[in-house]
């Protein structure tokens, strides 16, 4: 990466970065990836996708869905992140939690129940996962609409791959 790319880089880095120091109410969805750090007081709904920082100083009350989620100040709501959950030394956690990987560093606090979650699926569990009957599965599997890894007779989905593909609104 020459030093003129690496500039374009950190610039689109930085356009997608957003920063909440305030107090809001509401429901926040994003549909693309974006860096999104809490360090004021939020109270609704999230949903995002890329990364989300809540500030040591930062209380959240709200259920929240994300891929890497990384957690320092206090919350209180259900957590489902996709890919990661970091819960810092500051972090206090007041809800459940879902997630393939898990990292609670010494200090934080946590009340409430943990779920780790595979990150590969097979025909019944990405039926559920989708809300699709396991036939319609096979029936994208067989037509290569869907990506998927051949194990001897089984069908196996990396959740990845699948959270990208529906994303992308193929699941249609």
């Amino acid at each position: 990466m020459g030093l003129r790319d690496r500039k374009d880089f950190v610039k689109e880095q930085e356009e997608k970065s957003i920063e909440i120091n305030a107090q809001m109410q509401g429901t926040l969805t994003f549909k693309d990836p974006v860096n999104l750090k809490i360090n004021g007081k939020f109270s609704g709904g999230l949903e995002t996708r890329g990364t989300l920082s809540i500030g040591s100083a930062a209380f959240v009350e709200a259920n929240i869905v994300g891929e890497n989620i990384v957690v320092a100040g206090k919350v209180r709501g259900d957590i489902v992140a996709k890919t990661m959950l970091v819960l810092m030394p500051t972090a206090v956690l007041s809800g459940n939690i879902t997630t393939p990987k898990l990292n609670i560093v010494e200090g934080a606090i946590f009340q409430g129940n943990c779920q780790m979650i595979e990150d590969y699926f097979d025909v019944d569990g990405l039926a559920k996962y989708l809300e699709i009957d396991p036939p319609a599965i096979l029936e994208l599997v067989n037509s290569g609409k869907i990506p998927a890894i051949k194990n001897g007779d089984d069908w196996s989905f990396e959740r990845n791959k699948i959270d990208n593909w529906a994303a992308s609104g193929r699941i249609k």
